[in-house]
């Protein structure tokens, strides 16, 4: 479900100090991202920019599943049909949230 090397790689890449605040925010952009996806159901283009973000994000954090989710509602927005399970796609974005925040802090425990 997590990708712990890409989660340690961006840790790295900025800096222990500042993973914390980056992952923050992207965390909530995720989220305010995910409650516009109702709106763009009838719409290829913004579902697909929509997907596009999401999925880089998820990617940065190391959410597999979210990653790949996102991956395939973009191709197929792209190709001009709406696939994406919005439920699903939350769901198991909160899956993610809680196995990414508990493993982060065994993981990485100062």
């Amino acid at each position: 479900m997590i990708d712990w090397i890409r989660v340690a790689e961006l840790r790295d890449e900025i800096g222990p100090e500042d993973f914390e605040e980056v992952a923050e925010l992207f965390l909530l952009e995720v989220e305010d991202t995910l409650s516009r996806l109702p709106g763009a159901m009838n719409d290829t283009a913004q579902m697909q920019e929509y997907m596009h973000f999401l999925k880089g994000s998820a990617l940065n954090l190391g959410f597999c599943d979210v990653t790949d989710l996102c991956s395939q509602g973009e191709s197929d927005a792209a190709a001009g049909r709406l696939t994406v399970d919005i439920h699903r796609l939350k769901d198991l974005y909160v899956q993610s949230r809680a196995v990414f925040e508990a493993g982060y802090a065994k993981r990485f425990a100062a």
